[in-house]
């Protein structure tokens, strides 16, 4: 005959499946099982403490009304869990509504808690071989960074660099030298389960577990990583992504206590991070954070020298100088214009002059050159969604004036490079009020295509 206490626990899950979807049922409390009920101490034993800490957020309140029910008033409830996955001797228990370890049932230190009990699937890593440190062009402007990667890369498991966080704005090379690291590291062992991943896409994958209800098989696939490396991590940032975060944040505990190697990347350094929890900015502070800054003279000249000996060219020697001196904001577009000068004479079929090359770097910086302002902002995107430009200054909440704002404010910090407050300024709105347009437009850019076709010719609108 079963025990009292599982009768009990049994109702409470009936009453618990009676108000969540089967769904969210299965995810969260299939798998909770009743320990003990004695002296008003309720003992539930829960496959994680992630389990434990999602429980509390998401249910916290259903659990409680569920055990007052069942139980009575005055229940006290601990979550217990192993936190090693299979060994009981690592047992943890921690008493709910505190969520704070209070009871070691074992001796000594936790046992590695990634290794699987089956044989780990083979891993695509994801990563581009050219990306790698021999193409890595390295100056000023990047030195530190690199050398802090190799060193992470040479000795993996030294973990003084961890995590690297490597930030600078677009087109300098982060995501070409955090994929050297991955490659690096997979040259010295082939075993190693390293992962490259972009923020959005891992974004992505999160929303479909969660709305498959495998949110336990997404954390446990990323607790089997050697070395993590997530690239523009600031696509995480925002309310609606909070559950993300705080995914994120269990996974980088994780692997941070047991020693797995973690690499970011962002256009921005973690103080200025903003749509973030307190807690995992804490953790991007951590290890080592190393700038990328635009390229100097020197490095822009290497870098065309590089991506030509690529392609299998010889540039001359005043093309070289021509397209360093004219174009200074990115590696990126440095590699972009070499595509487009040896496309020009392929199709001509010219040599690579300066002649030539003058055209080629002329297209590739007009809207650079042109100086865009914000009254130019303005009355593009006033022509774009046919509206007088004084209407976008005023207090309407009309659904196309308040689009077109909104796009102002994007467009404003996204080519004219201004601030936050100085649009906001600009506009009459607050700082808050043009940092969640910019992030509203950014995150409907990805699943929005009459709004990624507004963005592309509005931006083609300053090069005509």
């Amino acid at each position: 005959m079963e025990q009292q206490h599982t009768l009990l626990w049994e109702k409470c899950l009936e009453f618990i499946r009676d108000n969540i979807s089967l769904q969210q049922y299965t995810a969260w409390f299939a798998d909770v099982k009743s320990l003990s009920y004695e002296g008003g101490a309720l003992r539930l034993f829960v496959p994680s403490s992630y389990f434990a800490e999602q429980i509390e957020q998401r249910y916290g309140d259903l659990l409680e009304v569920a055990i007052a029910k069942v139980y009575g008033a005055g229940v006290t409830t601990y979550f217990n869990f192993n936190y090693v996955q299979g060994e009981p001797a690592s047992g943890v228990e921690v008493r709910s509504a505190d969520y704070s370890p209070i009871i070691h049932n074992g001796p000594g230190e936790p046992a590695n808690p990634f290794v699987p009990a089956q044989p780990a699937k083979p891993l695509d890593s994801q990563l581009n071989p050219q990306y790698n440190f021999e193409n890595y062009c390295t100056g000023e402007s990047n030195r530190i960074a690199r050398t802090i990667a190799e060193s992470i890369a040479d000795n993996p498991a030294n973990k003084t660099f961890n995590p690297l966080f490597i930030f600078g704005p677009t087109g300098v090379g982060k995501t070409h030298l955090v994929q050297a690291v991955g490659i690096r590291i997979k040259e010295s062992n082939p075993q190693a389960r390293v992962l490259y991943i972009t923020a959005r896409l891992f974004q992505s994958q999160y929303t479909t577990a969660n709305h498959k209800g495998k949110i336990n098989e997404f954390f446990h696939f990323y607790q089997g990583i050697d070395t993590l490396i997530i690239d523009d991590v600031q696509d995480l940032a925002g309310e609606s992504k909070r559950q993300t975060q705080n995914t994120f944040f269990h996974i980088f505990n994780q692997l941070h206590q047991n020693n797995r190697q973690i690499i970011l990347s962002s256009d921005r350094a973690p103080s200025e991070m903003e749509g973030f929890e307190a807690r995992l900015l804490g953790r991007f502070k951590w290890g080592a954070q190393a700038p990328l800054d635009r390229p100097d003279a020197d490095l822009r000249r290497r870098v065309l020298v590089k991506k030509a000996e690529q392609d299998g060219l010889s540039l001359p020697a005043d093309v070289i100088d021509y397209i360093a001196e004219n174009v200074t904001d990115s590696i990126r577009e440095l590699e972009g214009v070499v595509v487009s000068l040896v496309a020009h004479a392929t199709v001509l079929n010219r040599d690579i002059t300066l002649d030539l090359a003058r055209p080629v770097v002329a297209n590739a910086i007009r809207i650079r050159r042109s100086q865009i302002n914000f009254e130019m902002v303005t009355e593009a995107v006033s022509q774009y969604y046919g509206i007088a430009p004084d209407t976008l200054f005023t207090k309407s909440r009309k659904r196309e004036i308040s689009d077109a704002r909104q796009m102002v404010m994007y467009m404003a910090k996204k080519l004219a490079g201004l601030s936050l407050k100085n649009i906001g300024a600009r506009l009459g709105r607050t700082h808050a009020t043009v940092l969640y347009a910019c992030r509203n437009i950014d995150e409907r850019l990805s699943v929005e295509s009459d709004l990624r076709r507004a963005v592309d010719e509005i931006q083609q609108s300053f090069s005509c």
